[in-house]
């Protein structure tokens, strides 16, 4: 049962990446259709990350009151709602509301799951389990880039998006009973009537805020704006710059499955500064004038992500006691999308201004802050070690 569970976990995390690449795939067909700025992005991605604040925050309330099954379950038939919404949009508008039941879908799910496997299964299962986020949000792009292409429609990408989240809503209602089987939800009532009530005070928690701020700020600024840097920038069309952006993704999957197998060999921390170094070689090949080097650099970044985001959920029990975990997975995931809703749309406004061609450059300014935070805490909690 338990293998089945996962199995049921894992494909839950395909339906959250899946929609997360594709506004930065699409976006520049969309601002073409709808004759809107390029900065335009930024608040539908600020808006999506702001409904995943709220409902991460509140995920350990939600979880205690419906369990993580049937939160999941709630939250994927929202985001599911929410991408039908996109694919009969005709106006800007409504794209900025449809993101906010899409945001709010992904928040409270995405930080139950994460709390769910740290707390019951090994560092290789939260590496598989983003793996299985990277094959969505792989998937995004490409189908995104398979209805321009092929239909001249963004709306029909984000059609057939919806109806493969239909069809995941069916599998996660069937599959409620073996939540219950497993016992879901009620060890982690036990711990979360234990946690401390100073879990800001804990020694290394601001380092750890900043860490996830950065990285996924990181992550959705090189997702968002890469198709855009390779069409202005780099003179590539706008349905090859969208399948290379589902290339990325791909990096971060491929680099996640081949982290699962090395876990038991590296310990988070040495696998977090082996992708930051892998994203830092990305990043200095996008300045290169060579479209297949850039593809390259978009590839390395991809790897590089790999393993750093789950290593570093992985690691919350670890850094701060189990007793806290479930509060700080949620604190922790909305810092993780506060850098997500402010940086991307931040840097569509400064690249308005001095330029899209400094991109590469924005990333390693993201890249060199999320290094100098996550080596403060390894040595705080070595000294406590």
């Amino acid at each position: 049962m338990t293998t089945l569970l996962l199995i049921i976990i894992y494909i839950a995390f395909i339906s959250l990446g899946l929609p997360d690449s594709m506004l930065g795939a699409a976006w520049p067909t969309v601002r073409a259709d709808l004759s809107l700025p390029m900065a335009g992005a930024g608040l539908i991605s600020m808006i999506i990350s702001g409904g995943t604040i709220i409902s991460s925050i509140l995920s350990g309330k939600l979880i205690q009151k419906l369990g993580t099954g049937k939160l999941t379950l709630i939250s994927v038939f929202i985001t599911a709602m929410a991408l039908l919404g996109f694919s009969f949009s005709q106006s800007y508008v409504w794209l900025c509301l449809m993101a906010i039941p899409l945001g709010l879908g992904a928040g409270a799910v995405d930080a139950a799951l994460n709390n769910f496997v740290a707390l019951h299964f090994s560092a290789r299962h939260m590496s598989w389990l983003h793996c299985f986020w990277g094959f969505g949000a792989t998937a995004g792009p490409a189908i995104m880039s398979v209805a321009i292409s092929h239909n001249g429609s963004w709306q029909k990408g984000y059609l057939s998006v919806a109806i493969i989240q239909t069809f995941l809503v069916i599998i996660l209602l069937v599959s409620l009973p073996l939540w219950r089987l497993f016992g879901e939800g009620r060890e982690e009532s036990i711990i979360e009537e234990n946690q401390s009530q100073y879990v800001f005070q804990l020694p290394g928690i601001r380092s750890a805020l900043l860490g996830f701020f950065c990285y996924c700020a990181l992550e959705a600024t090189t997702g968002l704006w890469g198709a855009s840097y390779l069409v202005q920038a780099k003179g590539v069309s706008s349905d090859v710059a969208a399948g290379w952006i589902s290339v990325y993704y791909l990096g971060i999957t491929i680099g996640r499955l081949v982290n699962g197998f090395i876990t038991a060999k590296w310990s988070n921390p040495m696998l977090i500064r082996g992708g930051q170094f892998i994203i830092g070689i990305g990043a200095v090949l996008l300045l290169i004038s060579n479209q297949y080097v850039n593809l390259l650099g978009l590839i390395m970044i991809g790897m590089g992500c790999a393993p750093i985001y789950p290593s570093m959920l992985h690691e919350t029990p670890a850094r701060f006691g189990k007793n806290n975990s479930s509060k700080l997975m949620g604190v922790q995931m909305a810092f993780a999308y506060i850098g997500t809703m402010l940086v991307p749309p931040a840097i569509g406004v400064l690249s308005s201004v001095v330029g899209i061609q400094f991109y590469p450059i924005f990333i390693m300014v993201l890249l060199i802050t999320m290094f100098v935070s996550s080596e403060k805490i390894n040595k705080i909690v070595a000294r406590r070690a």
